[in-house]
């Protein structure tokens, strides 16, 4: 019988790279590159610096205008910073360490140096004094670029720089720094020790390996560093960047990963910065704000990427009975990836490398990575446990390189081997919210449900009201919203009255904020806090819709239109403000999936987009994803989850009703079981999609490993009916009304 073992990694992983003597860093990296992303995603957001012509006007400004105000001011006021376009063309300027040394001293005798600002108060204070001596010095030349007359395209060439060619280049740059982690200072301290590692490389290397490519945290650390012309050559001289990050050449790579792998004993990719790095199916962007933060039952999901590095070699004989299986501590136990360790085995005369056995992006609540040892068993398909090993997130985030690593040394009868496992992960940030809507009891106008438990409370007083109920789950399956839709008035009584229909105007939506009061079993009262209604108007549907079409006034300022004349058609419109919304058919920009499948026709008209615009976006931003087919939404925290809840529910009931038929099972009324909790929670994990990777079967197979807009049949679909309690009137009793009524109302 084997035997294995675990000990802690021998990876200096909570350390930065030793330097070379004589190296210093005088940039505080932090602060400045989180600035710097933020000033690149003010950049990418602004319009105007995607043209030319704007680009170019920006040009002159900067060379003819504002270094000579600079170079004249700055030793006597440093603390001025010029308008964003001028600034731009400066940092762009500032990536050719050596020539702008040289425009800068056969100009001013001088390397002009960046002010360090880091703040928004400071930031601020800098740009109005910019305004107040850029009035003094040039009374005749608007600061505000948009004010500029449009002249003439003059020569963009500056001291052998095509500014306008690398302004142009960078734009692009931004979108490989777009994910809300790179704001985060754990990141950035982890990049800060990688950059100065790669800079050791480079100069400790420079003749032989003199195509170092720098993964995308070194390089923005790198920018960052240079954007401080002054610092830069006096820490590292003019040292250039190598290569071109947009066309890496895939040996270069590899050459990069053997030495760094070499030199420092650990991965050179991590997780955020990996290659072949694909669009991560994570949607998820950095929110200024969460306005949902009021909601009590409503709490924010947290989203890490991970990476799990492994190699190894045999020390002796051979290793082949044990595997390894890799799955998350909580929230989605069906996930496991089983590797057997022979494939990561090299023999104990090569060197081993370190390879990327996968890539996820997990919530926080899985809590962290499982590595289990198991060795065959006699069956076909039997395992026995050896050992467990335990990543958990909060480990790996006080880590402070974000990184944990371990030594698992293997034991068999035939041989011994030794088998090195590295987890990093990315700081977890708020992601979108997953919200889907089960069917549940019938309630009454107080909110309580239909049952004999409630009468029995009230004293067989009868319950006044049927409405339609809907529980509405988190991504966790926690309850945190209640949708109810009136449907009846009056009350049933045995052998005698029945609740009647209520008027179309009459049939109101409300979203009610929280969990369900339960008084018996799963027998409960609505929250009484309302944050959302929607209203049909009866006055506009045959005077402007001419009958083909309704409209639904929302409490939240909106009003939804919805019309069929030449199929569905959505808008959404807000009467209390000047922006611009639209509600698109289909998974639309960034929900746009860009491997189709067959039947997508069907799979999109269940879904609509809604798109915000903004002289930010003017090509619109989507901020959340419907689909009334399965009840389901996804949205951004800036997004108000009471009006994409009415919205959702709005066209749940006006298409079952256009259509004749229960769209979105609007009409079951009883609970229904949901998937046991933990099992494979929706979203909890989503596998990368690499086509480099050995896991491309386990992740095109598996679409719970998916987003769950690829799939939603498979991943959202209602289990089969069947009652989760035992209490209470059934589906065929007449106390809630009866079929009838609820058929008739569509």
């Amino acid at each position: 019988m084997g035997s294995m073992t675990v000990g802690e990694s021998a990876i200096s992983e909570n350390s930065s790279p030793k330097l070379k003597p004589g190296i210093r860093m005088s940039v505080d990296f932090v602060p400045a590159a989180r600035k710097h992303v933020s000033f690149l995603r003010t950049v990418h957001h602004s319009a105007s610096l995607h043209q030319t012509g704007f680009l170019s006007r920006a040009i002159r400004r900067y060379h003819r205008l504002w270094m000579p105000l600079y170079a004249q001011i700055s030793d006597s006021s440093p603390l001025v910073l010029p308008p964003v376009d001028v600034q731009y063309i400066w940092f762009c300027h500032t990536l050719n360490p050596a020539a702008f040394r040289r425009y800068c001293m056969s100009r001013f005798s001088k390397v002009i140096e960046k002010p360090a600002i880091f703040d928004d108060e400071n930031e601020e204070y800098a740009m109005k004094r910019c305004r107040e001596i850029w009035k003094q010095r040039y009374p005749n030349e608007p600061i505000d670029p948009r004010d500029c007359p449009e002249d003439p395209a003059g020569d963009t060439d500056i001291h052998g720089v095509d500014l306008l060619a690398v302004a142009i280049k960078q734009l692009r740059f931004y979108k490989l720094v777009s994910d809300p982690f790179w704001g985060e200072s754990s990141f950035l301290v982890s990049a800060k020790h990688r950059y100065r590692g790669f800079i050791y490389l480079l100069q400790k290397f420079r003749d032989g390996h003199s195509l170092l490519v720098p993964t995308i945290d070194i390089l923005l650390i790198w920018i960052t560093h240079q954007s401080f012309p002054a610092s830069y050559h006096r820490d590292v001289g003019d040292m250039e960047m190598f290569g071109d990050w947009e066309c890496m050449k895939e040996e270069d790579v590899k050459a990069t990963c053997r030495l760094w792998e070499a030199t420092f004993d650990h991965p050179y990719e991590r997780a955020g910065v990996t290659f072949n790095r694909t669009r991560s199916p994570v949607y998820w962007e950095a929110s200024a704000v969460d306005v949902n933060r009021g909601f009590k039952s409503l709490e924010p999901r947290l989203v890490t990427e991970a990476c799990i590095f492994m190699k190894g070699n045999v020390e002796e004989g051979c290793v082949k009975k044990t595997f390894l299986r890799l799955k998350t501590i909580r929230r989605h136990k069906e996930f496991r990836i089983d590797r057997h360790v022979s494939s990561i085995l090299r023999c104990s005369s090569e060197m081993a490398f370190w390879q990327k056995e996968c890539q996820l992006w997990c919530e926080l609540g899985t809590r962290g990575i499982a590595v289990e040892l198991r060795r065959k068993g006699r069956g076909l398909f039997r395992s026995e446990l050896a050992e467990d090993i335990v990543f958990s997130w909060k480990e790996v985030m006080r880590a402070p390189s974000l990184t944990v690593g371990r030594v698992i040394t293997v034991v068999e009868k035939q041989g011994k081997a030794k088998l090195r496992v590295v987890v990093s992960m990315t700081p977890p940030v708020q992601a979108p919210y997953l919200l889907k809507c089960v069917p549940d009891r019938v309630t009454d106008d107080a909110g309580a449900m239909i049952s004999d438990v409630i009468l029995r409370m009230n004293k067989y007083r009868p319950q006044e009201g049927r409405w339609l109920s809907r529980t509405v789950l988190d991504h966790s399956g926690k309850e945190c919203f209640v949708i109810r839709i009136r449907m009846a008035q009056g009350f049933w009584r045995r052998g005698g009255e029945n609740p009647k229909p209520v008027k179309w105007e009459e049939r109101i939506i409300q979203v009610c904020d929280g969990p369900w009061s339960y008084v018996a079993d799963s027998i409960g009262i609505a929250p009484e806090r309302i944050v959302g209604t929607a209203t049909p108007k009866v006055d506009v549907r045959d005077e402007v819709l001419h009958g083909n079409g309704v409209i639904w006034s929302l409490s939240t300022g909106y009003e939804l239109t919805i019309q069929w004349a030449r199929g569905l058609d959505f808008s959404l419109e807000n009467n209390t403000s000047g922006e611009h919304v639209r509600l698109l058919k289909g998974r639309k920009l960034q929900y746009q999936v860009a491997e189709p499948h067959l039947d997508e026709d069907d799979i999109e008209e269940g879904f609509v987009t809604l798109v915000r615009y903004s002289s930010d976006d003017p090509v619109g931003r989507a901020t959340a994803l419907l689909n009334w087919r399965f009840f389901t939404v996804e949205f951004l925290p800036e997004e108000d989850a009471a009006t994409v809840l009415l919205v959702c529910t709005a066209i749940v009931r006006t298409v079952s009703d256009v259509k004749g038929e229960d769209v979105g099972n609007l009409l079951v009324r009883r609970r229904l079981k949901q998937a046991k909790a933990g099992s494979r929670d929706w979203g909890s994990v989503i596998l990368g999609h690499d086509r480099f990777s050995q896991l491309e079967d386990e992740i095109s197979s598996n679409v719970h490993l998916q987003p769950w807009h690829w799939n939603p049949k498979e991943v959202i679909s209602l289990p089969e009916m069947s009652y989760s309690f035992q209490t209470g009137f059934g589906q065929s009793s007449n106390a809630d009304g009866g079929d009838r009524l609820y058929q008739g109302g569509i």
